[in-house]
């Protein structure tokens, strides 16, 4: 990570599921589940859990949690909207872009045509909006191209992506780019609603589960952590960060997003989602285009794992969760008793860690069993999802193994509603069919574009030791 002081009155407060021992010396949590040890003058700073910036001490302090993912900011400034300039990329879209400009009142807005059928020609005068710029690719080169056309020709010190089917809910400005008040921060992105949160099935479902929604929760944005990346349909980066990154890959054309995400990363610059900000999307509700879009995602998978080697496994755990969750799944004795042996194993190797803290066992046991658990979810998801095709062979070929499978494909579904269920959303019933077409799609998608690279490496399962 790049060295960048916090300044003074930004300040950090513990996650809620950050466990604290020792007086406050030692935290466990962050993703992964990581151990800190903290030196009593440090574990007095946070006190009730926040933690303002006052002097070097503080910020060095703060800066230590934020980056091990115990923590999330809370800013004290932001930097002013005059520092924004908005670029759409847009094809043969006016109707959203009309739609979209009031949302942009009193900012600098560019617009990039990127070879509409029909000259994309908005109304200037629309009521509530700044200045309005058209740059046209006389032919079509991509959205990621569009995007670094606008990037390049913006001169403000920041830079916020909309796409052209989004509409941002009031407040979304000034609540991403109080984030920039860290130094260290070069992108931040909002939670992606559902325009439409009602109407037909398909529609609700989408409200409960779209790729573009990542969720309720703040995080920092990291490869192989819960939000592993955002999507370019509502971000703000800084302008020259993104530049010196040469902007978005033009020859990506699927997950040009997540790539971007992951060599800012690389860089050593510090990502944000901000799930309090919001932005509506014009889902796809129309099945056969969801379908193929959803599909369209899972060839992505393969261009990432030749970008950027061992960022995209289908499942990531231990050998031993991975041989306790096969084990259980057997429901045999034999089974049963080996898959308690590798957990009793597990239990221990990790309560060495723990020593010097009160009730090591415990707490081993704990990390232990979310450690199973989340095993558990992964296998079942990842027979439902990536590896689909060897699931039905299996299937085919194993009675048993087809009641087993069954049971993962409704257990899985079943959870996952109760994970995202909200009034007026879909049933379970429903919620689990249009699942496991999510997952039948993303799956066809992941194997046509390892086919189609000739290289495997996006199925490839990262099990350590």
């Amino acid at each position: 990570m790049r060295p960048a002081r916090l300044p003074d009155g930004f300040g950090i407060r513990l996650d809620p599921k950050v466990r604290t021992y020792s007086g406050g010396r030692v935290l466990i949590g962050g993703s992964p589940t990581r151990m800190l040890r903290l030196a009593p003058d440090a574990a007095a700073m946070i006190g009730d859990g926040f933690l303002e910036v006052v002097d070097q001490q503080s910020a060095a302090v703060a800066r230590h949690l934020l980056d091990s993912g115990v923590a999330n900011p809370r800013p004290m400034s932001t930097p002013d909207a005059t520092d924004v300039t908005v670029v759409i990329p847009v094809k043969n879209n006016q109707a959203g872009v009309e739609r979209l400009l009031p949302a942009l009142k009193d900012l600098t807005v560019v617009i990039v045509d990127d070879g509409s059928d029909v000259a994309l020609e908005p109304r200037r005068t629309c009521q509530g909006t700044g200045t309005v710029a058209v740059i046209r690719h006389e032919t079509s080169r991509g959205p990621s191209a569009a995007r670094n056309t606008g990037l390049r020709s913006a001169e403000t010190q920041f830079v916020a992506f909309l796409d052209s089917d989004v509409i941002p809910r009031t407040g979304w400005l000034e609540l991403m780019l109080g984030h920039f008040s860290d130094p260290g921060v070069a992108l931040v992105a909002p939670r992606i609603v559902a325009l439409d949160p009602h109407g037909p099935a398909l529609a609700r479902y989408e409200s409960m589960r779209s790729s573009l929604d990542l969720g309720r929760k703040e995080a920092a944005v990291k490869s192989g952590s819960p939000v592993a990346y955002v999507p370019s349909a509502a971000l703000i980066v800084r302008r020259e960060v993104a530049l010196e990154c040469d902007g978005f890959d033009e020859n990506l054309e699927v997950a040009e997003d997540v790539d971007f995400c992951w060599r800012l990363q690389d860089a050593g610059w510090r990502l944000r989602y901000e799930p309090v900000a919001h932005v509506a999307h014009d889902h796809r509700v129309q099945f056969g285009k969801w379908f193929s879009r959803r599909a369209f995602y899972g060839t992505g998978a393969a261009p990432l794992a030749a970008r950027h080697p061992g960022s995209v496994p289908p499942m990531a755990m231990s050998i031993w969760t991975l041989f306790a969750c096969i084990a259980a799944a057997t429901l045999t004795r034999t089974g049963l008793a080996g898959a308690f042996g590798a957990l009793t194993l597990t239990v221990f190797r990790l309560r060495k860690m723990f020593t010097g803290l009160r009730q090591p066992t415990r707490i081993a046991a704990i990390l232990t069993a979310q450690g199973f658990v989340g095993g558990f979810w992964q296998l079942a998801s990842a027979m439902c999802r990536h590896y689909w095709p060897v699931t039905l062979l299996a299937v085919i070929a194993s009675r048993k193994i087809r009641r087993q499978a069954l049971a993962a494909a409704v257990g899985e579904g079943l959870l996952d509603w109760y994970r995202h269920r909200t009034p007026g959303g879909l049933g379970p019933i429903r919620y689990v069919f249009y699942k496991r077409m999510d997952d039948l799609a993303y799956g066809v998608g992941l194997w046509r574009g390892a086919a189609q690279a000739r290289d495997a490496a996006s199925l490839k399962p990262r099990i350590t030791k």
